[in-house]
């Protein structure tokens, strides 16, 4: 199983953009997509979650300028943010809570990342 982030990029404030996260591999079922965010000399921190039923939680830091979604039959997680600003420049990474085909139980997986810088 592989989390691959796409999206990321270079933005000015204000701007937009959307970040992907496509689960990949044997999988049986996927449970809660979560999207992190981790600043230079910051810990990660936990940006927005998805569950399976579609119940969404966001960071309060975020909370109105974001949107998480996914789409089940594509096994990915999209994050839409806007009215970015500096302090949203991170790294951000994608996690799943996945059952792979054959397992007993479910595991969580990562992405490698994907860099947002915000800035004029």
């Amino acid at each position: 199983v592989q989390l691959v982030e796409s999206g990321g990029g270079l933005v000015q404030p204000g701007g937009s953009l959307r970040l992907s996260c496509a689960a990949s591999g044997t999988i049986f079922s996927i449970n809660t997509m979560i999207w992190y965010r981790q600043a230079p000399g910051k810990q990660r921190e936990l940006v927005a979650s998805i569950t399976s039923a579609g119940n969404i939680a966001y960071a309060d830091s975020v909370k109105g300028r974001f949107t998480i979604s996914r789409d089940n039959a594509k096994n990915t997680v999209y994050l839409q943010m806007s009215g970015l600003k500096p302090e949203d420049t991170a790294v951000f990474y994608c996690s799943a809570r996945i059952r792979a085909m054959g397992a007993l139980y479910e595991s969580d997986y990562w992405g490698q990342g994907t860099q947002v810088t915000v800035s004029s």
